[in-house]
């Protein structure tokens, strides 16, 4: 094992901790948070001298060595997010203190900014129209400043989705709808269940589709993965970066918007903050893209939100709390498909 990476958080000792923040730290607590599916969070109170933080959250590998192999490559993507993407992009992180990955990727540590008194976002609850601004002009903040860059495909940690990736995840996405709509029989609507098979019809092209833009896609940001401010402040932070790739930027917005605005506040207000995701877009350099065509990539790009709401759901450990949530997405974002006209897009 690489003495950089520990396992455990028996491992995060105020000498570990002093070495690896090349600052004295006397004394460490730590507690659990999160749910630690895909990985294992810790909340630090540190005690030590100058340069030493006082909070901090530690992010390791989940404790199944199984389950570690198979999301080698999601470690992989956020630890080298932190320490190569990071300076390259605007979007708001928290800050890296530390981050190191094993050889073979099966473990890492990433030591993070303590975001506190910030909380973190409700995907069951939905958020405000400022709030989902906020978040949209922060999302052009990854995709603006790498849009269409020829040299992120060089770097050999991101993936692309070829067209044996779209096969594979047809193959994979069709069977997870039937299961997605045995499991919630009786409380799925109907018309729900028909978008959610004509977007697995689909999927395969839609996955391909457009590929002259693109950049770097965060894959799952959503409210969950957001941490707010406190009394409703701007100034909104993404989290959890292991589902990074590179695909077409307005998958995340699409998938924002339609996962985590009830229909009405979608539709109500899904143009002005797509004008604002593309006023901060042309901030960042980006040209000959107008607001109409980004608009349209929106409308396009909605079934992002089955196809991550679906596979996650039923590829995921089951809770009472992701059951509604996933219900919840679900419906969201097949009626934003429905009074879109995505799938027509494609």
């Amino acid at each position: 094992m690489n003495t950089a990476v520990v396992d455990a958080p028996e491992g995060l000792t105020p000498e570990w901790l002093s070495e690896v923040l090349h600052a004295p730290v006397t004394a460490v607590t730590w507690e659990a948070v999160g749910s630690g599916q895909i990985g294992a969070c810790y909340r630090l109170l540190l005690d030590g001298g100058a340069g030493a933080p006082r909070r901090l959250v530690a992010k390791l590998a989940c404790a199944d060595p199984a389950t570690r192999t198979f999301l080698g490559s999601a470690y992989r993507a956020e630890v080298s997010f932190y320490r190569d993407l990071v300076p390259t992009v605007a979007v708001r992180t928290p800050t890296c203190h530390y981050a190191a990955l094993a050889d073979d990727h099966t473990t890492f540590v990433l030591l993070l900014e303590d975001l506190h008194p910030a909380t973190q976002g409700d995907q069951l609850a939905g958020c405000t129209p400022e709030q989902a601004a906020d978040a949209a002009v922060n999302l052009a903040g990854l995709h603006g400043p790498r849009w269409c860059d020829p040299t992120l495909p060089e770097v050999p940690w991101l993936s692309v989705v070829q067209e044996a990736d779209a096969r594979q995840l047809s193959e994979a996405f069709a069977p997870a709808v039937e299961i997605f709509i045995e499991r919630f029989a009786g409380r799925l609507a109907a018309e729900d269940a028909r978008t959610l098979r004509e977007v697995a019809d689909r999927i395969a092209d839609w996955v391909l589709a457009r590929s002259d833009r693109f950049g770097l896609v965060h894959g799952d940001y959503r409210l969950d993965n957001l941490i707010f401010p406190p009394d409703a402040a701007p100034g909104v932070v993404a989290v959890d970066w292991q589902t990074l790739s590179i695909g077409h930027p307005l998958r995340d917005l699409a998938y924002f918007l339609g996962t985590g605005l009830a229909p009405r506040d979608r539709a109500a207000h899904e143009r002005s903050l797509v004008a604002a995701y593309h006023t901060a877009l042309t901030g960042y350099g980006v040209t000959g893209y107008d607001a109409e065509a980004c608009f349209e990539d929106y409308r396009f790009a909605v079934p992002q939100g089955p196809l991550i709401t679906v596979l996650g759901c039923a590829y995921g450990t089951p809770t009472e709390r992701g059951d509604q949530m996933f219900l919840a997405m679900a419906a969201r974002s097949c009626a934003a498909i429905r009074e879109l006209g995505s799938l027509d897009l494609i």
